[in-house]
């Protein structure tokens, strides 16, 4: 959306880079974003099935010209642990959820942005666990060609 109007809304695919945290280990990490007008987002990644993940659910608001703010969360998953193996649990069980908070500023032409990110774990009674990190993303507007 070029011009002086220049926003969010949209889709977007963009390649993310943590330097700390459980995070960063992952190379070649890419996230997709739907950012809607109601202020309402969803995220997907390429990591989504790495343990088996469903896509994060959020929020974003504008903090002024070409700046937002978006927090969106993720449940994590995990195998059965011994305990519950032996009882017949199958397939990948509860294990927390995931909290990412991300600061982004749109180019002036509206195609692109750039992006700081802090992710947050925690644990299924919802207190924080260690894993945490932040990184950066690089952004490009999905558009036909």
């Amino acid at each position: 959306m070029p011009g002086n109007d220049v926003s969010l809304i949209g889709a977007w695919r963009s390649n993310v880079e943590f330097h700390s945290g459980a995070l960063a280990s992952i190379k070649g990490f890419e996230f997709m974003y739907v950012f809607n007008s109601g202020g309402t987002m969803t995220e997907s990644s390429n990591y989504d099935a790495a343990p088996p993940v469903p896509p994060a659910y959020g929020i974003w608001k504008s903090l002024g010209k070409d700046e937002y703010e978006a927090k969106y969360e993720f449940f994590i998953t995990r195998g059965p642990n011994m305990i519950e193996a032996s009882a017949g649990a199958v397939g990948w069980l509860p294990g927390g959820r995931g909290l990412l908070i991300e600061s982004i500023k749109v180019a002036a032409d509206g195609n692109s942005f750039t992006s700081s990110i802090r992710y947050e774990m925690f644990d299924e009674a919802g207190n924080p666990a260690a894993g945490g990190g932040e990184g950066e993303g690089r952004a490009a507007r999905m558009t036909f060609h």
